[in-house]
């Protein structure tokens, strides 16, 4: 059957360059606006893709809660059709599975939509093209996971997103714009021309109204310049990060094999898990090294400590991994990691603070950290750490928004409960000075020569 696409002008360079020549080991990013159609112009070319070669393909949410309505059950308000009954035609379909979002079709291959914060789901699969959708928000772990079976399997990857910030995506346009054979660009609303000038006026106007005069041009020239420079709004470490940089202490921070390293966890039990590994000099909190990872069992994590070159002074696990679980026969994760795999100096925190109190507590740490800049992972998820958005009150919630950033920014939360301000010692008192009527000062030496003085008169 013949299926025709209406591909608009400004997405066409996207378009050609995956189309063109074949799709094999191809790999694309568009940062592009608002109404661009990022997702509709990925559908059209998985739809071809599984035409052409029948095989797995993907487009990946950052979280699989939000796939269903941004993917799977969105509908085309120009047509009244669902956006995949328009890309996947149904006399093409061998099956559709709702409840899993996945569609097999007569010629072999399948396409289901997925989330970033379920990648450790995916072992064995073999993918031959995914689209990372809104690429900014999602899990950057994600594509470590799944780019070894592209390349095993000469496969294609698209990234579409709007900016948040200078954090993974940015990176990854830069990468792409810098190395041969991608594709990388930015699309905004002047070179589309796809909204006319009094609508962008309109939201701009709406944006400032609200989110107020600085943060709603911030989000205008965002969502629609497609600047990488707007503060992401809500972000709770957004200003200590950006006064760490300006004062040096995001930079390379060496390991310094004369003093112990601690380290600090937040342990993912269906997700990641990290570990921060930190030093402390006077009153300096340096972070020397991180280590994420999602899907592995505790001696994974144990073979990690082990296998790092240094000498370790405690090993901090968050509260709950004293609980006894089932599925380790009613042991903790405190017993296996000490009593199984011989990690020593396992200390537990104790639950004493609530989320905000922690956050708080990390934001007087701050100031102290010194952070190694190659932990782009820890830096991104701290700069992506933010508050969620009432959209009823129009004002942000005290509590975050849970997603990827959360096991980073609770260990570093951790870390805050776990380090102490050293004791300043108390300067010695020498010679104290003693106070004789109003105004008169005198040591004690002098009171003691003045006594002398007047014993020897009467002698």
């Amino acid at each position: 059957m013949i299926v025709q696409r209406r591909i608009r002008n400004y997405q066409a360079p996207l378009h050609k360059y995956m189309l063109d020549g074949g799709m094999d080991n191809k790999r694309a990013i568009c940062v592009a606006h608002r109404r661009w159609g990022k997702d509709e112009i990925a559908l059209n070319v998985t739809f071809q893709a599984l035409i052409d070669r029948p095989a797995t393909y993907w487009t990946c949410l950052p979280e699989f809660s939000q796939a269903r309505k941004a993917i799977w059950s969105a509908v085309n308000p120009h047509t009244g059709l669902r956006r995949i009954d328009e890309a996947f035609p149904e006399e093409l379909r061998e099956v559709t599975n709702e409840g899993e979002m996945f569609i097999r079709f007569k010629n072999g291959a399948t396409w289901q939509v997925i989330g970033s914060d379920r990648y450790n789901s995916l072992v064995g699969a073999s993918v031959a093209g995914i689209t990372f959708s809104e690429w900014a928000l999602a899990n950057p772990s994600a594509w470590g996971y799944i780019s070894p079976m592209l390349r095993e399997n000469n496969g294609w990857a698209m990234f579409v997103t709007t900016p948040r910030g200078k954090n993974h995506a940015y990176e990854m346009y830069n990468y792409g714009m810098r190395t041969e054979g991608w594709f990388a660009e930015i699309s905004n609303v002047v070179d589309t021309g796809a909204f006319a000038e009094a609508q962008l006026d309109e939201i701009r106007a709406e944006y400032i109204a609200l989110y107020g005069a600085d943060f709603g041009a911030a989000q205008f020239e965002q969502e629609y310049m497609c600047s990488f420079e707007a503060a992401i709004l809500g972000s709770f470490y957004g200003t200590e990060l950006s006064v760490a940089r300006s004062e040096g202490r995001i930079c390379e921070v060496e390991y310094d094999p004369d003093l112990p390293v601690m380290t600090v966890w937040d342990i993912g039990y269906s997700d990641d898990t990290v570990i921060l590994f930190v030093q402390i000099v006077a009153n300096e909190v340096r972070i020397i090294d991180t280590y994420s990872a999602n899907g592995h069992n505790l001696e994974h994590y144990a073979e990690v400590i082990s296998g790092k070159p240094y000498e370790y002074a405690r090993h901090w696990l968050p509260h709950d991994a004293q609980a006894k679980t089932l599925a380790a026969a009613g042991r903790s994760v405190y017993e296996q990691l000490t009593k199984d795999y011989g990690l020593e100096s396992v200390n537990i925190l104790r639950n004493t603070n609530t989320e905000m109190q922690g956050i708080l507590a990390a934001r007087h740490l701050f100031p102290r950290l010194w952070i190694d800049e190659d932990q782009e992972d820890f830096l991104n998820a701290l700069g992506q750490f933010r508050r969620e958005w009432d959209d009823e009150q129009k004002c942000f919630r005290d509590r975050p928004v849970h997603d990827w950033t959360n096991h980073f920014a609770d260990a570093l939360r951790y870390l805050a409960w776990v380090w102490k301000e050293p004791v300043k010692p108390k300067a010695p008192i020498l010679n104290p000075t003693l106070t004789i009527g109003g105004t008169s000062t005198m040591t004690m030496n002098d009171l003691i020569k003045s006594v002398s003085k007047r014993r020897a008169r009467y002698d």
